[in-house]
């Protein structure tokens, strides 16, 4: 049988993912968007005494300050409008210049908002404000998850909000610079153990550089790359504008894998290991698992990201 792009999200089926990153969304979507934002508060709030939330560069700042300032001179009463209309994905103005920045940008509004509510510049949460039964049963989920998962959730909850991406194409996205790749003198040579194929190594070399140009040319022409929890993008095209977008400064630390042939000549590869981000810097690495399936000339025809379930699966190389 041909090898499909659905065949290809099958390979290493046994790979244990967090559900309960998505199963932990779809309950935060379910409550009311006065409990959303409280949630999201308290959840900062306490998530900040183990995980430090890092200052977001000056590009996605500036790229956000004319809303940000937009909503700074606005009453208290019109604050908390606004992020009531963000929480309830309302077609606002301020919504719709909201749907168009990049996730990284996103979080840099909210990281500052955040900061304003605390010093009372922008409208704070009530300090008395009772979670509904079910917001505090959310709550508790996330206090459960290990840290990887949480910032997963609260990244996740604050990017979805505003109106729907989907229905102001045609704005164009507001996006921070694309980093300069690093120089080669300055970048180091992975290594994992189990796995030498050049094509997986060039994948997490290139990577942990930010060249994602020569990330993009280690994949086939109609190849795709599914990120956790997400439909799959198809072709160099999608691939590139996601990674520049989404993917820059990560630092990827694969650990093991293991390698199996697959039909018609290609090869699928599992790796698993850790992955800091920018934004939660050295103290949080996530937990990740990169299935491979490549094709006979060697090139990426698929590559899933998966956060796993759990530390132990790092070890579980097992079909």
């Amino acid at each position: 049988m041909a090898i499909t792009l659905e065949s290809a999200r099958s390979i290493f089926p046994t790979t244990q993912f967090a559900d309960a990153v998505p199963a932990t969304m779809a309950r935060f979507n379910q409550l009311s968007a006065e409990d959303q934002l409280a949630l999201i508060w308290f959840a900062y709030t306490e998530m900040g005494k183990t995980i430090t939330i890092a200052a977001p560069g000056a590009a996605s700042m500036i790229l956000a300050e004319g809303l940000l300032n937009k909503i700074r001179q606005m009453s208290a009463q019109e604050q908390t409008q606004v992020m009531f209309d963000l929480a309830n994905r309302a077609d606002t103005p301020i919504c719709r210049a909201y749907a168009v920045f990049s996730p990284n940008i996103k979080l840099g509004f909210w990281y500052q908002l955040g900061q304003w509510m605390e010093e009372r510049i922008v409208a704070p949460i009530p300090s008395d404000y009772q979670l509904s039964a079910d917001a505090s049963a959310v709550l508790e989920t996330i206090r459960n998850l290990d840290a990887g998962q949480q910032i997963t959730v609260l990244r996740s909850a604050v990017v979805d909000m505003g109106y729907d991406p989907a229905k102001v194409n045609e704005l164009p996205r507001i996006t921070e610079p694309v980093v300069a790749p690093k120089a080669l003198s300055q970048r180091t040579k992975v290594q994992i153990e189990g796995v030498t194929n050049p094509t997986v190594l060039g994948y997490i070399d290139n990577m942990n550089a930010n060249d994602f140009d020569g990330v993009i040319a280690l994949f086939a022409s109609e190849g795709a790359l599914q990120p956790p929890f997400q439909r799959p993008i198809v072709g160099r095209d999608n691939v590139f504008r996601y990674l520049r977008e989404e993917c820059q400064n990560l630092k990827l630390m694969p650990e093991r894998g293991i390698v199996e042939p697959a039909e018609d000549g290609y090869t699928q590869i599992k790796v698993t290991g850790k992955v800091q981000t920018p934004w939660f810097g050295a103290k949080v690495g996530m937990n990740m698992a990169w299935r491979f399936l490549l094709d006979p000339q060697g090139k990426i025809f698929f590559v899933a990201i998966d956060l796993l379930a759990s530390p132990k699966e790092l070890l579980n190389l097992m079909r």
